[in-house]
């Protein structure tokens, strides 16, 4: 398997377990809770975004940041996380308030646009 393919692998398997987090999160506040859906989603999406940078920085991209760099790094990470909390706010509000669809159906519509975003950016800005 080529690189680029090995690297989209890890990303997904990463991904899936991110994801599963960050549904399990939004199914526990909002359904469990009782917290309002779209609290819900960022809340659920910061710790899943946690989660994704660790393992994703371990196992998925070489960091182009040596360590005295590392600052750089996580706001680099932190800046692509909060334009993909945006999209995942944007996208869960279209989806439910206009659309009408029930709110972990438009999770998964604005998960697979975020997952999307997040790898091409992380690729781009991340990788060395």
């Amino acid at each position: 398997m080529n690189k680029i393919l090995m690297q989209l692998f890890k990303f997904g398997v990463v991904g899936v377990l991110a994801t599963v987090l960050d549904f399990l999160f939004l199914y526990l506040f909002t359904d469990v809770f009782g917290i309002y859906y779209l609290l819900s989603a960022a809340v659920s999406f910061v710790l899943s975004t946690l989660f994704n940078y660790v393992a994703s920085m371990r196992f998925v991209f070489s960091s182009k940041f040596n360590k005295d760099e590392k600052s750089k790094e996580v706001l680099l990470f932190v800046i692509l996380s909060v334009i993909g909390l945006l999209l995942n706010q944007f996208l869960m509000w279209l989806f439910v308030e206009k659309i009408t669809l029930y709110y972990m159906l438009a999770k998964i519509v604005a998960t697979f646009f975020v997952m999307a975003w997040n790898f091409i950016s992380r690729k781009i800005w991340l990788e060395g």
